[in-house]
């Protein structure tokens, strides 16, 4: 499947960004990183979940604190995406090549860009994996406890599946900016 580069957004878009870090003061790092989005001219911050910590998935390195926040975009999805990237190297972002899921200071991911779907060698939207990450999914029903999945999975079944298979998190407070 290939639908190639999304074309021009009509109208404001609401999109939703996972914020995640682990390394330096983390919730320090995705408070400033939810300012620098709420200040950039291509979006208005709509809302943020709490602040959730849970175990890296896949790799080693302390816990993350992660977050879900809500964005109305007037902007296309792969400009959102480059001042995403941007923000992460403004904090230090490093990625070291052949290396995934390796501890850092601030990712950001761009989860869903309203119900556009998209498939090019930068951008995958819906996010391919959120439906396999708790950190992800638990902070998005916060804000949307209604939210079905891609696939039309209910978000709170998803977040079952997920915990019966280990997945495991905790609520540690707020985002506030």
């Amino acid at each position: 499947m290939n639908p190639g580069p999304a074309r021009a957004a009509v109208g404001p878009t609401h999109a939703l960004v996972g914020l995640g870090a682990n390394l330096g003061d983390a919730a320090a790092t995705l408070r400033s990183a939810l300012r620098e989005l709420g200040a950039w001219p291509g979006c208005a911050l709509l809302g943020c979940s709490g602040l959730w910590s849970s175990a890296p998935v896949d790799a080693e390195g302390p816990d993350f604190h992660n977050a879900v926040a809500e964005l109305l975009c007037d902007c296309e999805p792969l400009e959102l995406l480059l001042q995403l990237q941007r923000i992460e190297q403004l904090h230090g972002r490093l990625r070291p090549s052949g290396v995934r899921n390796a501890p850092r200071t601030l990712d950001l991911d761009l989860l869903c860009f309203g119900e556009l779907r998209m498939h090019t060698p930068e951008l995958i939207l819906p996010h391919p994996r959120m439906d396999q990450r708790a950190f992800v999914l638990a902070p998005l029903a916060e804000l949307h406890p209604d939210w079905r999945l891609p696939d039309g999975e209910p978000i709170a079944d998803a977040l079952r599946r997920l915990e019966s298979g280990g997945q495991r998190l905790r609520r540690i407070g707020f985002l506030a900016v």
